[in-house]
């Protein structure tokens, strides 16, 4: 099989698994480790590396999602607060052998912010591909309270920095698959 071959069955096969659907088992940490060694290779300006990571593991998986779901209940209006939601944010990370936090961090602040974010998104991208080859279910979420003030303050992130998402983890007995919606013919416009 050519590496071209390889890389593309990895990427058509790469899909979201939402955490209800992991099955508990855990993933060892050097597997996590080598995920993010994949990400520390994205694309990045200026070589201005601005993707940081926070990975929680083992009993920190459920401390975070408790203190997601507070941060939650705590910025919610009354009349808005869905005990369902709340329910939800601690419910992710019962079956998720690990959660990492992705942040942009500001390195070079002549880059235009698109470009940054973009970085981290390709980081991201090389997490969720490592994963997938390794039999690793994942989702990548900005649900909650990921985009909200109070989430950055929680990592006592500078003003320009962003939180891109978390990304659960974990191993599902689940087969999930793709779809496209939109015919490629569609997305493109040759000019020659």
């Amino acid at each position: 099989m050519s590496d071209f071959s390889i890389l593309s069955t990895t990427i058509k096969t790469r899909r979201t698994t939402k955490p209800a659907q992991f099955n508990g088992n855990k993933i060892p940490d050097e597997q996590v480790a080598q995920l993010l060694e994949l990400a520390d290779w994205a694309p990045t300006h200026t070589y201005s590396e601005p993707w940081r990571f926070v990975v929680y593991g083992g009993n920190k998986v459920n401390e975070f999602s408790m203190q997601h779901a507070l941060l939650y209940q705590q910025f919610t209006p009354t009349d808005k607060f869905m005990k369902g939601k709340f329910d939800g944010i601690i419910a992710n990370g019962e079956k998720s052998s690990h959660i990492i936090v992705c942040i942009m961090k500001r390195t070079n602040y002549k880059l235009p912010v698109i470009e940054e974010i973009a970085a981290v998104s390709c980081a991201v991208q090389n997490i969720l591909l490592g994963a997938t080859a390794l039999g690793i279910a994942s989702l990548w979420s900005t649900g909650g309270m990921v985009l909200h003030p109070a989430m950055k303050n929680l990592f006592e992130l500078d003003e320009a920095d962003e939180i891109v998402g978390q990304l659960f983890l974990g191993y599902s007995n689940e087969k999930i698959e793709g779809v496209r919606k939109i015919a490629l013919s569609e997305k493109i416009v040759w000019k020659r």
